[in-house]
């Protein structure tokens, strides 16, 4: 298909989508570089966290009457907490063992949250509704723009930006930089590393629900949605870099786009286009596009 014979309509639209794609992947992403970076911890049950945010959500408005609004806050802090339980409980004692306990342990994890789900809900998916503030479209003269589609975008693009500004320029994230190059030497000016670890983690964890609250109007909840993603976002966190947190977020909205975008080129291509993306930057540069070489 020639790139002039393209409807603008269906090229935007593709556009949009990869850019909504991207907003997901770089939430995703942010979440998982970040834990990397500071426990080096492959954490494989960041998908199903994302699933288990968009079911509080759901369980939120379904049990208790809380809205999308409140969820979107709530959610997060919930599911942060118990990513805070899993630190402590689980990984805690793997720390001075082999990095591969840890990624079977997640892994198993993600295995188990996933099974629990299926169990109570199957495999259909819930339906959760946009709320009424963000329905209607935005009328762009060449093609309309759901408002939830852009709102997505822009919530994400906000967390991704307060995340980068909070570890680069504050102090938090400066002693969180020194505990991940130096534990004991920031350890010996008296800053409880064992708790920024467990903080980080579930501030991880987060991310990872605040994407899953995010993405529930727009998929239907359901107990496979973390598995149908995370294994594209462990390959956009390579391309940037394992533990950048401007890798995470560049390579998320980027490679977003372009998979949205081979779609109208090459549409049989779109479902490994990531792939074969970072097969050529682990090619060209084996730490990733901003990861700083071993």
């Amino acid at each position: 298909m020639a790139f002039f014979d393209i409807p603008l309509p269906v090229f935007m639209g593709q556009l949009l989508i990869g850019l909504i794609n991207g907003a997901f992947y770089a939430v995703l992403s942010l979440g998982l570089a970040l834990i990397f970076g500071l426990l080096n911890i492959v954490n494989f049950a960041h998908g199903a966290l994302y699933m288990v945010g968009a079911f509080v959500a759901f369980l939120l408005l379904d049990i208790a009457g809380i809205g999308y609004w409140p969820a979107l806050l709530l959610a997060p802090v919930i599911v942060g907490l118990f990513g805070i339980v899993i630190e402590r409980l689980l990984l805690r004692p793997l720390a001075e063992l082999d990095h591969l306990y840890g990624l079977l342990l997640t892994f198993g994890l993600a295995l188990l949250l996933e099974g629990a789900f299926r169990h109570f809900y199957g495999v259909s998916g819930e339906r959760y509704a946009i709320p009424d503030a963000l329905q209607g479209v935005f009328n762009l003269g060449f093609m309309f723009l759901p408002v939830y589609r852009a709102w997505v975008i822009v919530a994400s693009l906000i967390v991704c930006i307060a995340t980068w500004l909070l570890i680069e320029k504050t102090r938090l994230g400066a002693t969180m930089r020194a505990a991940v190059e130096n534990a004991d030497l920031v350890r010996a000016f008296g800053v409880n590393v064992p708790l920024l670890v467990t903080v980080t983690y579930g501030f991880g964890v987060a991310l990872a629900a605040f994407a899953g609250v995010l993405a529930a109007p727009i998929y239907s909840v359901n107990p496979l949605m973390g598995s149908n993603i995370i294994i594209v976002v462990f390959a956009i966190v390579v391309i940037g870099g394992l533990g950048s947190i401007k890798g995470a977020i560049v390579s998320g909205f980027l490679l977003g786009v372009c998979e949205g975008l081979t779609r109208v080129f090459w549409p049989e291509a779109s479902n490994i286009v990531i792939f074969v993306v970072m097969a050529i930057v682990l090619i060209v540069r084996p730490a990733g596009l901003f990861g700083k070489a071993a």
